[in-house]
Order: structure tokens, then C-alpha cells, then sequence
């Protein structure tokens, strides 16, 4: 997911926002094996000179208006490009580049190795992120080539953008079935322009591939092995790669871990109940503070709020901002609003989304009032395609990645089901999206076979990888170990919900290598 709003740096609220477990399908080509993908980079098979290539380290400004790149130069970073394949079965074939940066350790003495980083989405970016995860690494960060990449077709990576109106490709299915008939248009839309942009990329998007990219990225640096920081979606992206290419991996932190049982095209249905109890809880602290937000003074009078705007917003089209900041939104936009603002517990969050309910609750009684930045950045997303590439590249990573239910009266059973238990964002979590409409995924997806030893992070309130999903995974992989932090709603909680013992432990293993002898707990 990859907003900047509430959701903090990490979370790619956008991201999972379009994810929602996935269903294998027999009409699914076979997979390469991990053997077959080590034998590759063994023997030759055509990948010698991408992993043999030079890189070519240089400024990361791209041109004059790229600020970022201008902060990663003072940073001293480094960025560079990596050639890989378009097609890894047809290596001589089309080449596309994958972005990297790179800030180097400073304690060469000591130096450990390169750190990869993925932070989430899928879409995300990390080019950008080196700077920031050196400093929540502390002294272990002096001691590691901290390496950031955009996945192919993310960011600075070889471009996809569709030419979307809007910049995501899943909203609410609203309060009835006008509304999620228009869903499905929309859905369906998104996708034939996708496949009319360039149907020729689509079948290679997906993190199989993102998964021999890095393993050239290694190759490439110089590296025997590779360490990895993955959050949200980078949790299963490193846990595929495990399974790809077991030998190449020294110390590896998934933090907001999914199972891979759970991820693909409908991994939403999983967020559904703790995104209820994560507003439930909201509810109670906008209570509290009803003398400043009057949006009720119990839970249920605030939630009663939520309701009347929602239902407002079924009867007619809500007006938002004044002048020429000015939106219009509907049943289906104001879940995804709530979702945004339910990816943390911390109360800069919770006020940001209190303010926002205060501004459409004057629009549901048919006042006006001012934006918040953060409730414009929110409306842009759903609402433009101001960010059209990321929405595109998001869509085709998790379409490529596995089966989605064609028929849409699919979806439409299961959101009815869901209205009466989880009346907001049953009908978000349910509904359908791009990959009803997309060309069947190249590969299967990868199964877990092998065990693999990575530290774990989980938050017991997580709405985006619910806690239960990286307690499966912990399962999965014996001898990984599980870090939880106890009682916090948060999204990707190391070195960003500033939690002294998380921190701790986390940097305590990339310094040593050494996992706790057992599974840790955290209180927030």
C-alpha cells in the first residue's frame, strides 16, 4: 500500500486497499522450481550478465524538480539501475531496469553485509528509505550497505502506468446494488486499460519475478548472501524469496507478516473484523473528546455518526471543501476513508480522523467546510489519477500473483453476508476489482516447503496483516521466531511506532544474527 496520509510511510494502505486470500487455480501454469531458479544462476542459463553487470553508481536526481533525489544526494546516497529480463525464461529476450540506492556502512572494520529493503504494497517504493532506516538501525545501521529498490514497474523502475481516472482500483460496493454494479464497470475498465497499455508486461508482474530481480540485485552488488527488511506485503515478497533461493539469505526481519495461505487478490476479507474492532476503539476515544469534535459522547453515538454519513452519502453525492478544492464523493468512497485512518492507534491518526468525520458530517447535513491535507491527499487518491502508476502497478503485481473469482455475483453473495455483521467494511473488503477481469497469472503461487529462520514482527491490532496471519506464518517456518508487540493498532511497527523494545530486539538481531531463544512480547 502506498499512501503518505495517516497510514505512516510504511503501512501502503493503497496497496492492500486493492489486495484482498488467495484461490490457487488448476488452470494456473506449473511454477519454475527453486531448484530450477538456483540451477539458473549456477550453471549460466543465460543469467550470467545480470548477475555479473556493473553498476553504474551515481547522483539519484532524476531531473530538476526531484526533490527526493536531492535529499538521497545530501544523504549520501548512491543510485544506480539493474538489468534483469523482462521474461527469466527468455533471458536474451526484452530487458527492463529495477531502480536501487544505496548508503554505504560507514564501520567498514565491522561491516556485516547489504540490506535490502522492500516497504510494502505491493507498489511500494524504498528507494527513498535508506536515509530513514539507517537512523532506526542506530548503531548496527553504521555496519550494513543499506540498499533500497522499486520493484519492476514501481517508482523509478521501467514505468506502467494505465492511464486510470482514479489512482486505486477498489472502493466500498456501497448500500446497494446500483452501486456495486458501478463497481464492477469501473473494476472492469481499469483492467482493459491495463491490458490496452501494454498486454505484453502484464504476465511478467508479479513476485516471482520481484524475486529473481533481487536475487540479481545481490549478484550484482557483490553479495554471497542478502539480508532483507520487509514490510507488509515485503513480508511475503521475502518469503518467497526464501523458498526461491534458500542459500542466499543471512538475517531477514518481516514485519506486518502475511501468510502466504492468506495473500493474493482477495487478502482484504482478512482486514474486515479488525478493521470493526480498530473503529469500535476509535469510537471510544472520539468520545472522549466529544466537547471538541462533537461527533458523540459514547461509542455508539459516534458510530451512529458514521452511519448517518455513510447512508447520507447512498442517498445523494456528498460535498467536500470549498472554492476550487472541491469533491464529491459517494456509499462507495466513505469506507475507504475510515480504512485509511484506522492503519494506527497513534493519536495524530486518531485527530486527523476525527477532523475528517467532522468535515463530512457538515456535509451530510449539507454544510461546507475547509480540507485537511490529509483528507485531500485521501480524495485525490480515490478520486483522480494522480497516482495512476502506482494503482496500475499494485494491480498487476497482486493480479499476476494469483486467481480471482470471475463473476461478479460472486463478490455481490458475499458482501450481502457481510452487511449485518460488519455493516462499514464488509461490503470494502468484499468487493470485487481489477483481477475479476485480468489474464489468468502466469505461475502458481509459491508454496512454503522449506523452513527459513526470520525474526517475525506483529502488532495484536494490526487492520492491514491482521496479528493471526504472521502467528500462521511463525507456523510455517519453525525455526523463525515471533516478536510481538501486545496492544497496539499499528501497521509495520519496527523503528516506526517508537516502541523502545521492538527497536531493541530487532536491532539486536541484525547486529548479531542471533534470534531470541524464544518468541518475544512487547507491551505498547
Amino acid at each position: 500500500m502506498t499512501t503518505a496520509t495517516t497510514v505512516g510511510r510504511r503501512a501502503s494502505a493503497a496497496g492492500l486497499a486493492l489486495a484482498a486470500a488467495l484461490t490457487a487455480s488448476p488452470a494456473l501454469a506449473a511454477a519454475p522450481s527453486a531448484d530450477r531458479d538456483r540451477a539458473a544462476q549456477k550453471t549460466g542459463g543465460g543469467l550470467d550478465r545480470y548477475y555479473r553487470q556493473h553498476l553504474a553508481w551515481g547522483s539519484c536526481v532524476t531531473g530538476p524538480d526531484d526533490e527526493v533525489g536531492r535529499e538521497l544526494d545530501k544523504a549520501g546516497v548512491q543510485c544506480a539501475d539493474v538489468t534483469v529480463p523482462l521474461d527469466y525464461s527468455n533471458p536474451r529476450g526484452r530487458t527492463i531496469t529495477v531502480a536501487i540506492s544505496r548508503l554505504k556502512a560507514t564501520d567498514t572494520r565491522n561491516r556485516i553485509g547489504a540490506i535490502l529493503l522492500n516497504n510494502g504494497g505491493p507498489g511500494g517504493t524504498a528507494v527513498d528509505s535508506p536515509p530513514h532506516v539507517r537512523k532506526q538501525m542506530k548503531d548496527v545501521g553504521a555496519r550494513y550497505d543499506i540498499v533500497g529498490f522499486d520493484p519492476r514497474f514501481v517508482g523509478r523502475s521501467t514505468p506502467l502506468d494505465c492511464g486510470w481516472p482514479v489512482s486505486i482500483g477498489l472502493m466500498s460496493a456501497g448500500l446497494d446494488r446500483t452501486s456495486f454494479d458501478g463497481q464492477v464497470a469501473l473494476n472492469k475498465s481499469l483492467a482493459a486499460k491495463c491490458r490496452a497499455t501494454d498486454a505484453s508486461v502484464l504476465p511478467h508482474i508479479n513476485t516471482r519475478n520481484t524475486a529473481r530481480d533481487m536475487d540479481v540485485i545481490r549478484g550484482a552488488l557483490g553479495e554471497r548472501k542478502i539480508s532483507y527488511l520487509g514490510y507488509s506485503y515485503g513480508t511475503y515478497l521475502g518469503t518467497v524469496f526464501t523458498q526461491m533461493f534458500p542459500d542466499r539469505v543471512d538475517r531477514m526481519v518481516l514485519d506486518g507478516a502475511i501468510s502466504p495461505r492468506r495473500y493474493g487478490p482477495l487478502l482484504m476479507r482478512d482486514m474486515v473484523g479488525p478493521n470493526e474492532r480498530a473503529l469500535a476503539a476509535w469510537a471510544d476515544w472520539a468520545a472522549e473528546r466529544n466537547g471538541t469534535y462533537g461527533l458523540g459522547d459514547t461509542r455508539e453515538r459516534v458510530l451512529g455518526t458514521v452511519t448517518t454519513v455513510l447512508e447520507e452519502a447512498g442517498r445523494r453525492p456528498l460535498t467536500l471543501g470549498t472554492g476550487e478544492q472541491t469533491y464529491r464523493i459517494d456509499d462507495t468512497h466513505v469506507p475507504f476513508i475510515y480504512f485509511i485512518g484506522l492503519a494506527t492507534d497513534k493519536d495524530e491518526a486518531r485527530t486527523a480522523l476525527a477532523e475528517q468525520t467532522v468535515i463530512l458530517k457538515k456535509a451530510a447535513e449539507g454544510r461546507t467546510a475547509a480540507l485537511t491535507p490529509e483528507l485531500t491527499q485521501i480524495l485525490r487518491l480515490a478520486l483522480t489519477g494522480d497516482d495512476s502508476a502506482t494503482g496500475s502497478a499494485q494491480a498487476a503485481i497482486l493480479c499476476g500473483d494469483g486467481y480471482a473469482p470471475r463473476n461478479p455475483e460472486t463478490y455481490w453473495h458475499d458482501i450481502e453476508r457481510s452487511r449485518e455483521k460488519y455493516p462499514v467494511f464488509g461490503p470494502l473488503t468484499n468487493n470485487i476489482n481489477p483481477c475479476a477481469f485480468w489474464d489468468k497469472p502466469r505461475e502458481r503461487p509459491t508454496e512454503v516447503r522449506l523452513d527459513a529462520d526470520p525474526l517475525i514482527v506483529s502488532a495484536t491490532g494490526d487492520t492491514r496483516t491482521p496479528h493471526d496471519s504472521a502467528v500462521e506464518l511463525h507456523r510455517m517456518l519453525p525455526s523463525s521466531k515471533l516478536l510481538t508487540l501486545q496492544g497496539a493498532i499499528h501497521h509495520g511497527t519496527y523503528g516506526e511506532y517508537g516502541n523502545d523494545c521492538v527497536d531493541t530486539e530487532v536491532n539486536r538481531y541484525l547486529a548479531t544474527g542471533r534470534l531470541p531463544e524464544r518468541d518475544l512480547t512487547c507491551t505498547k
